[in-house]
């Protein structure tokens, strides 16, 4: 899994029996493989840009795809596992634009969405059958392409006497809902709004850092109400679930024009720093108390990385001090692997599974997703 942060390649490990709500997965290993300042700049270029080079999105089709390759084939090696014991890559591929109609408002073309990092290269340098491109197949049968959380977490996770929300914090943010089994309600996947992205972007270009480690620079920091309040004015926050976004509205554009709206350009990096947080936080918060108003015996478990920033942990739960909030990991789950082994059941529902088995999800076709590479 390469998430919209560009940190690195999340390699997880997993062994995998039956399928659909009979499905077992044991996490072997996990390792973040990281990415080079110049593998991050090569995306960088065509990162959820409109315009950009026909030749750099042709040739970072193959080149992702042969990076990710070296690196699975070198976390192999690292953990003494040859190649032909693998059965099969779930490839999740990086994602460099995601265009539905919701975000686009362009009804000329269809539900959209572009993850490069080419499958047949990956099966063909490890030798290994790839399941990648897992996308599409939503797209064209009536989605929008994104969260695909929800395939996996409600065959991993759904409880017979606790509703869960599976909120992950990537770049975006995003969340899960399971209801209990026997509730009768639906489970579903929904983008909430912004997670890392902005904060990211922030910092990149304004510290020259990747990311605002511990919250170092937002703890120095004072939210300013009226940045805030003029963030949490995007319409996408206030549309019905499911729903689905990308850093191709959520970015530095999108910061800057709220700075200008509001007379704040001359905001110190710490302030900003602080008040993207909290905005990262009350998207967050607002979607969690939407989904969970008048239901009792609910609890969020948090992956991603979001989980790592403390200072957006302690604004989450404050602004819902009554939830029960922890990481993914007391439901036996690694919270930075969890995307990862998400398309490792992608992949397993494919190649073993049926699409009835994904049938009980709100708003999301039933299928199973994926194109098949062979090595040979």
């Amino acid at each position: 899994m390469s998430g919209t942060s560009l940190d690195g390649l999340d390699i997880a490990l997993c062994e995998v029996q039956n399928s659909g709500t009979s499905t077992q997965m044991k996490l072997e290993k996990f390792v973040t493989m990281d990415y080079t300042d110049d593998f991050r700049q090569f995306v960088r270029r065509i990162f959820a840009k409109r315009q950009i080079d026909q030749q750099d999105l042709c040739g970072l089709n193959a080149y992702i795809g042969l990076v990710h390759a070296d690196l699975i084939n070198k976390a192999l090696q690292d953990w003494g596992i040859a190649n032909q014991d693998i059965d099969i890559i779930a490839s999740h591929g990086q994602t460099v634009f995601h265009a539905p109609q919701i975000l686009t408002h362009d009804k000329t073309l269809p539900n959209s969405t572009l993850q490069i990092g080419d499958g047949d290269h990956i099966a063909v340098k490890t030798g290994i059958i790839t399941v990648s491109d897992f996308r599409q197949k939503h797209i064209a049968a009536g989605g929008e392409g994104a969260p695909l959380a929800a395939y996996g977490d409600y065959l991993l996770f759904t409880d017979d006497a606790q509703h869960r929300i599976l909120l992950n914090i990537g770049g975006i943010s995003n969340f899960t809902f399971l209801p209990t089994s026997n509730s009768g309600m639906k489970a579903f996947a929904t983008d909430l709004g912004p997670g890392n992205t902005i904060m990211n972007q922030y910092v990149h270009k304004h510290c020259e850092i990747e990311m605002d480690r511990d919250a170092a620079i937002a703890y120095q920091g004072t939210v300013n109400p009226t940045l805030l309040k003029a963030l949490l004015e995007e319409h996408f926050l206030s549309l019905d679930f499911p729903k689905t976004t990308g850093p191709e509205l959520f970015n530095l554009a999108y910061l800057e024009a709220k700075q200008k709206e509001t007379n704040t350009l001359l905001l110190s990096k710490e302030d900003v720093m602080a008040t993207l947080n909290a905005f990262s936080a009350q998207a967050i918060i607002d979607g969690i108390a939407a989904v969970s108003a008048n239901l009792e015996n609910v609890a969020v478990y948090v992956s991603g990385g979001g989980l790592h920033n403390p200072l957006l942990m302690e604004n989450i739960q404050a602004g819902l001090p009554k939830m029960s909030i922890s990481s993914i990991e007391d439901i036996a789950m690694n919270p930075d692997a969890k995307e990862a082994c998400l398309f490792a059941i992608l992949a397993n529902e494919t190649i073993a599974g049926s699409s009835d088995n994904v049938r009980n999800i709100k708003d999301s076709p039933a299928i199973c997703m994926g194109k098949i590479s062979l090595p040979s």
